[in-house]
């Protein structure tokens, strides 16, 4: 179940939504578990991965201590165009590989660069790890964060890898205070 709060009332939703009011006067809004309501191919979820946002990747240390890595972030969709996958691309034996090699569980959190006060947290699971495309698909994300033809930290001694992220729940949070950041500083 995907949790969504706070300043919705100029947001445009989902048809899947519904509402109740939460005792301390938030608004809280939750999309139901059904077949394709929680994607994160759904806007306003996927807007978060067409950015330049950075993604914060938690994985469990062997120790069982968390470990936390900023990160690029990248989806696909599924063959049957209904769910999607979340993409990280690391290099062999980084110890985020090493973790979800170990322990599939992580945890995602997106900032929105346009709006520090809007943010996605999502759970799930890498369920594939691929080299396969590895090396182009870096030099795509290259191109959106850095604005570069090609990843230019490439190296033959480095061997590229996508972890697939299957997303299992998703909290949302839109975009708030605005208000304030048309301020400026």
């Amino acid at each position: 179940m995907a949790h969504f709060f706070g300043g919705l009332e100029n947001a445009k939703l989902p048809n899947n939504v519904y509402f109740f009011k939460k005792h301390n006067g938030n608004l809280y809004w939750y999309m139901s578990k059904e077949k394709n309501n929680n994607s994160i191919l759904s806007e306003p979820i996927a807007k978060f991965f067409r950015g330049k946002n950075f993604a914060f990747l938690g994985t469990v240390n062997k120790n069982g201590s968390p470990q936390v890595t900023p990160t690029w972030i990248d989806i696909m969709e599924n063959e049957d165009g209904e769910d999607g996958m979340i993409l990280v691309n690391t290099a062999k034996d980084r110890v985020k590989q090493k973790n979800v090699s170990r322990d599939p569980r992580v945890s995602i959190s997106i900032v929105d660069e346009t709006n520090p006060y809007s943010m996605v947290t999502i759970r799930g699971r890498v369920v594939d790890q691929t080299t396969e495309g590895a090396d182009e698909h870096i030099d795509k994300l290259a191109r959106r964060y850095l604005d570069a033809e090609r990843y230019t930290s490439h190296s033959p001694s480095v061997k590229r890898v996508i972890l697939k992220i299957k997303p299992e729940k998703i909290f949302y949070l839109p975009p708030r205070y605005t208000e304030y950041l048309q301020k400026g500083n």
